[in-house]
C-alpha cells in the first residue's frame, strides 16, 4: 500500500510565510537568470509535511510548457542512496550483512589488486574508499556507451588503483554498479525491479522511473540543456541504464518529497509500516570516509564546515551548527541537490535542467538559512562571484598552456603514422584514423566521443569533439619507440573545469597487436 501523502498541486505552499515565499521566488528567479537555467523545481518538507513545492521557468528552451512540482528530472547521483537503502533492506531481512565480502556474494567480482578483491566488503562499495581514483572507470558509461553492466563489472579488474585500500576518499560510480549486481544476486531481482517494487510502490512515487528510456513523449519531463560555445541549447537525455544504481532515477520534486520524508522518518511510513529499520536508517547517515576539505572562498564563508564525510549514498557535514545530510547529482544538461537537516526534520529538494551547480547551491542555502534562522545572505551574488573566479582561473590555466606551447614544432610522423587501433585494458579500443591528411579519433564504445585531432606541439594533439556541448577536449600524446613507431598513447583534459568523469588520464592506450580480437 502506498504511503498516504497528499497529491501536490502545481504550486503548493502549506506553511511558508508570504514574505519568505516572495524572497525565495526572487532568489530562484535571480539564480535562473544569473546561471542561465531554463527551469527549476523546489520542494521543502518539514516535520513530515510538504511546506513548499513549486516550479519556476520552463521545461525546455523555446517551449512555453512550465516546470511544475510534477515535472520529472534526472536526479543522477541522488540515486545512490536508493541503492544503499535497497541493500539495507536485505540487511534487515538477514539476507546480507554490511561486512560480507563482496566476492562471496558476487563470485566474479575482481579488483586490480588481489588483496582488495579479497577484503572488499559490502559497505566499502558505498563509501568511496576503495583505492580507485576520482571517477575511475567512468568512461565506460559516461558519455553513454554500449557496454553492459556485466561487462563494466568484469572490466573493473583492469582499472588501476590510485591509493591503498581504505586510505583515502575518491568519489566513484563504478562500485555502485557492482552494488546493483550484488542486489540482483542476493534478492534475485534486477536493480530496477527492486527499486520500483520496494520504494516507488510503497511510497506512492507513481511518476518516478528507473530509466530515462521509460519516459514517454508528452510526459511532464524537463529537457536537458548544455552550453554549445556561448549558446545554451537543449541536449539529449543521457541513458544511464548500464550504471543505473549509480545514477539512473528520473523523478519529480513532488515524488522526491515522499522519499525525503521517509528518510527523515528513519524508514517509518506510519500505521506500523516501515521501509527499513531505524537501525539501518542511522547506518545510512553514519560517516564512514573522511573527505578532505578546505576553507571555502571568502564569498562563501558562511558555508564553512568543521568536517565533511561520506556515509552510504549521502555526504554528511555541518552547516551553521547543524548536521547536514546531502547529495548532488549531475548528468549532461541536468544537475540536482537533495539536502536534509535531521535535527530540524527538514528536507530541501532542488532540481534544475542545466549543468550549473551554482544555481542549486544558491537556492538550497537560501532555503536552509530561512528555516535555520540564519542572517539573510545573497547566495546568488556569492556564487556568481565564485563562479566568475573559477572560470577566470580555468581560462588562465588553459592560456598558460597555450603560451608555453611550441607552435613551430612539427609532428614526428605523417598522419598515417599515428593512425591505428589502440587498446586500453579497461575501456577497450580507440581508433585513430587518417583521411585527407587529417586525423580523427573515435572511442569504439562511446558514440559521443568522436572528434578531430589538431596538432598542438611535437607528438601531442588536441582532440576536438564534434559534440561541442561536451566541454571535454583533451590532449592526445603519442609516445614513440626506438623504431619511430607509436608505443603508447596518453590523454588528459585540456581544461581543469572538465568534469572528472571524463577520466582520460586513466587510459593506458597501446597499439593493438596483430591477430588480437577486433573488439574489446
Amino acid at each position: 500500500m502506498a504511503i498516504p501523502f497528499p497529491r501536490i498541486l502545481p504550486a503548493l505552499i502549506l506553511a511558508l510565510p508570504l514574505a519568505a515565499q516572495a524572497d525565495l521566488d526572487r532568489a530562484v528567479e535571480r539564480a535562473r537568470a544569473a546561471f542561465n537555467v531554463p527551469g527549476i523545481a523546489v520542494a521543502v518538507v518539514q516535520d513530515g509535511k510538504v511546506v513548499l513545492a513549486k516550479g519556476y521557468g520552463v521545461r525546455k528552451l523555446g517551449d512555453p510548457a512550465p516546470v511544475t512540482p510534477g515535472t520529472r528530472f534526472a536526479i543522477a547521483s541522488n540515486t545512490k542512496v536508493f541503492t544503499a537503502a535497497a541493500l539495507a533492506m536485505l540487511v534487515d531481512e538477514g539476507r546480507l550483512a554490511w561486512d560480507d565480502r563482496v566476492v562471496d556474494r558476487l563470485p566474479g567480482f575482481q579488483m586490480s589488486d588481489p588483496y582488495v578483491t579479497r577484503e572488499m566488503r559490502i559497505r566499502d562499495l558505498l563509501c568511496h574508499r576503495s583505492g580507485l581514483g576520482l571517477g575511475a572507470g567512468d568512461l565506460m558509461f559516461f558519455p553513454p556507451s554500449d557496454l553492459t553492466s556485466a561487462e563494466i563489472v568484469h572490466r573493473l579488474r583492469y582499472v588501476p588503483l590510485a591509493t591503498s585500500f581504505r586510505s583515502a576518499y575518491a568519489y566513484d560510480n563504478i562500485l555502485y554498479t557492482v552494488a546493483g549486481e550484488v542486489l540482483r544476486a542476493v534478492s534475485g531481482k534486477p536493480w530496477a525491479e527492486f527499486i520500483r517494487e520496494r520504494f516507488f510502490g510503497p511510497l506512492g512515487m507513481a511518476s518516478s522511473r528507473t530509466s530515462i528510456r521509460d519516459v514517454r513523449p508528452g510526459d511532464d519531463v524537463a529537457a536537458a540543456h548544455a552550453m554549445d560555445g556561448e549558446r545554451l541549447t537543449p541536449v539529449a537525455h543521457e541513458d544511464m541504464d548500464n550504471s543505473a544504481p549509480a545514477g539512473a532515477i528520473v523523478a519529480s520534486a513532488e515524488d522526491m518529497t515522499r522519499w525525503v520524508r521517509a528518510l527523515l522518518a528513519k524508514g517509518d511510513l506510519g500505521g506500523g509500516k516501515r521501509l527499513f529499520s531505524e537501525a539501518r536508517a542511522r547506518e545510512l547517515f553514519a560517516p564512514l570516509t573522511l573527505i578532505p576539505h578546505r576553507e571555502p572562498p571568502a564569498a562563501l564563508a558562511e558555508s564553512r564546515s568543521d568536517f565533511v564525510a561520506y556515509a552510504m549514498g549521502e555526504e554528511v557535514r555541518n552547516y551553521r551548527g547543524h548536521l547536514l545530510v546531502s547529495h548532488t547529482g549531475g548528468l549532461k544538461g541536468m544537475v540536482t541537490e537533495v539536502s536534509m537537516v535531521p535535527g530540524r526534520n527538514l528536507g530541501v529538494i532542488v532540481l534544475t535542467n542545466q549543468e550549473e551547480g551554482a544555481a542549486f547551491k544558491a537556492v538550497t542555502n537560501t532555503v536552509l538559512d530561512h528555516y535555520l534562522g540564519a542572517p539573510p545572505k545573497d547566495w546568488v551574488a556569492a556564487y556568481q562571484e565564485v563562479r566568475a573566479a573559477q572560470r577566470a582561473k580555468a581560462g588562465e590555466e588553459v592560456g598558460k598552456a597555450a603560451q608555453a606551447r611550441n607552435a613551430a614544432s612539427k609532428p614526428s610522423l605523417p598522419p598515417e603514422g599515428y593512425a591505428g587501433r589502440y587498446r586500453d585494458p579497461w575501456y577497450g579500443d580507440v581508433l585513430v584514423e587518417a583521411a585527407g591528411g587529417k586525423l580523427s579519433m573515435r572511442f569504439t564504445h562511446t558514440p559521443g566521443l568522436t572528434g578531430t585531432l589538431e596538432h598542438w606541439q611535437y607528438d601531442t594533439f588536441v582532440v576536438r569533439w564534434k559534440d561541442r556541448t561536451l566541454d571535454a577536449d583533451a590532449y592526445v600524446t603519442f609516445s614513440l619507440d626506438a623504431a619511430g613507431k607509436v608505443a603508447r598513447v596518453g590523454m588528459k583534459a585540456v581544461s581543469p573545469s572538465t568534469d572528472f568523469s571524463y577520466d582520460f588520464h586513466d587510459l593506458a592506450l597501446a597499439p593493438v597487436a596483430p591477430g588480437a580480437p577486433e573488439r574489446w
